[in-house]
């Protein structure tokens, strides 16, 4: 292990397992391939918001409780392997929110949200990526759950691609050159960094051959230890489709992901080095998706990918890709991304949840709070702890008789009607998108992260009593019915055919955020759109 404290371009070799010989008779190894926003200066230290403390009350059934405390678990999963941190990753990460430069120079830059509306800012020239969604997370008093990212987005050749943490926000804009259409988006990526946490789920084993050293075997910590330790590094391969230089054709090869770079084999799937032809290293490339990989570039499937220098600007410059599948697709770019970056992914990782452990955001008076009966003379503790609950549940109903006569007097539809007010309490909802088709839905998912849980509510479109709950699995995105049943002039909601029945979409969410029931997971992400 004591490799592991080498950088990228120390474990980088010379690729000399074949000649670097053209690809597809190239001869260079190349493969072809809104509104006025407003300003917001910043010159020093952003100062967080004046929050006041929080009087939510104290029972576990108010949602505004829970909200707020979803990240605030401390420790929320151990370190796999410890040893493969240095000590001096402290001194390497971040010691304060917004590390801002000590020189004065300061640049304009414009930033996206899903729905194209946009915002300037004027920021520090070093600024990171992280800092920048640090920015925005307070600007707009999101809850930080460590899923915020900025996108970088190529409009002309349609490629997108997650600027890392750890990036400076200039160097990236400084390659866009003349390209005035390239755009930063500021949105949630649930998937950044799950493969630290669900590794197995990232790289299949039919995809990954591990070093003799490892004799073969691969468990959650063991496969990540590979990728960050140059002496162990895995092997990832399989076929992909790549683009011929200067033809519209795709050809499928066999393609194999080394330290050293990117080969594909002219002989079927050998690996021997007279066979390797080289493509493309990672020390001075990105890999991005392909944003229309069939419109826009004519591929066999919609999972298309390229490594595109940073030292050339040029469309043909771009080594593209496709895959059959989301699961091959995104094997493939995680494992460029750890070939890139290393051990510095893992600590923009950890970084964040260090800042949690060595400054908790709640008080001491917080963990110890009590229930409390107001509802006479003198106020009580409740120390039994079955009226505590009954007394939670119906602060709970309360909260919702309150806000649907708020949403009524706002020009909702009237508490009079119990449906009615039962479809009026999900409208607030961060969850629910109300008119959005499947297509949109498919995109706003996979936009934010094809991992377990991810997921929204909307209104159907082929039925408009009725609404869908879409839901991913397995990096797959799955639609379910939500039917409304009529039970003797009572109105309720399910995904089961009546056998689980549901008085509000806000009950029904939150069921099935704590069980699975007829879904294939739990609901554990939700796509949120936010107006910068």
């Amino acid at each position: 292990m004591s490799d592991m404290n080498n950088t990228l371009e120390d474990i980088h070799t010379s690729g000399c397992l074949g000649e670097k010989a053209e690809i597809f008779g190239s001869g260079k190894g190349n493969v072809s391939g809104s509104s006025s926003p407003s300003l917001i200066p910043l010159h020093g230290p952003l100062q967080p918001p004046n929050a006041q403390p929080s009087k939510t009350a104290v029972c576990k059934g108010n949602r505004k409780s829970e909200e707020g405390e979803e990240t605030l678990l401390t420790d929320p999963f151990p370190n796999p392997f410890p040893e493969l941190i240095p000590s001096t990753v402290s001194s390497l990460v971040s010691d304060c929110l917004l590390p801002w430069t000590k020189s004065g120079a300061t640049q304009v830059i414009k930033v996206y949200n899903e729905d194209n509306t946009s915002r300037a800012v004027e920021v520090p020239t070093d600024i990171t990526a992280r800092d920048i969604c640090q920015l925005f997370v307070m600007k707009n008093h999101c809850i930080d759950d460590h899923s915020w990212t900025l996108f970088e987005q190529l409009s002309h050749p349609g490629i997108e691609r997650t600027i890392e943490d750890h990036e400076s926000v200039m160097e990236v804009l400084s390659g866009w050159g003349m390209d005035t259409e390239s755009r930063l988006y500021f949105r949630k990526n649930y998937a950044k960094y799950e493969f630290f946490n669900k590794p197995l789920d990232f790289f299949p084993d039919h995809m990954v051959s591990l070093s003799s050293e490892t004799n073969g075997i691969m468990n959650h910590s063991q496969l990540i230890q590979t990728f960050l330790n140059s002496s162990t590094c895995p092997e990832i391969h399989g076929h992909l489709h790549a683009k011929e230089q200067g033809r519209k054709s795709w050809k499928k090869f066999y393609f194999v992901l080394r330290r050293s770079g990117l080969y594909f084999s002219n002989k079927g799937t050998s690996k021997e080095p007279r066979h390797l032809q080289f493509i493309a290293e990672f020390s001075d490339g990105d890999v991005y998706t392909l944003l229309s990989a069939k419109k826009i570039h004519g591929a066999p499937t919609d999972y298309g990918f390229c490594v595109k220098s940073t030292k050339h600007g040029s469309p043909r410059d771009l080594k593209l890709l496709c895959a059959d599948d989301e699961q091959t697709r995104t094997c493939w770019v995680t494992a460029m991304r750890l070939f890139k970056y290393g051990l510095q992914l893992y600590q923009n990782f950890i970084q964040p949840h260090q800042k949690q452990k060595t400054s908790p955001m709640r008080s001491i008076s917080e963990n110890s709070l009590v229930a409390m009966d107001f509802s006479g003379h003198k106020s009580r503790v409740i120390e039994n702890p079955s009226e505590a609950l009954s007394v939670a549940v119906e602060e709970g109903l309360s909260w919702r008789r309150k806000s649907c006569h708020r949403l009524s007097s706002h020009g909702s539809p009237s508490t009079s009607q119990s449906p009615m007010s039962n479809i009026a309490l999900h409208m607030a909802q961060p969850w629910f998108h109300s008119k959005l088709s499947r297509d949109e839905a498919h995109r706003l998912i996979t936009q934010q992260g094809l991992i377990d849980g991810v997921f929204l509510l909307r209104d159907s479109q082929s039925n408009p009593k009725t609404f869908v709950l879409s839901l991913c699995h397995t990096q797959r995105i799955k639609h379910f019915q939500i039917l409304p049943v009529d039970d003797e002039g009572d109105l309720f909601y399910s995904l089961d055919d009546g056998h689980t029945r549901f008085t509000d979409l806000i009950q029904l969410v939150e069921f099935y955020q704590l069980n699975r029931g007829v879904l294939p997971c739990k609901l554990k992400h939700h796509c949120a759109r936010i107006t910068l």
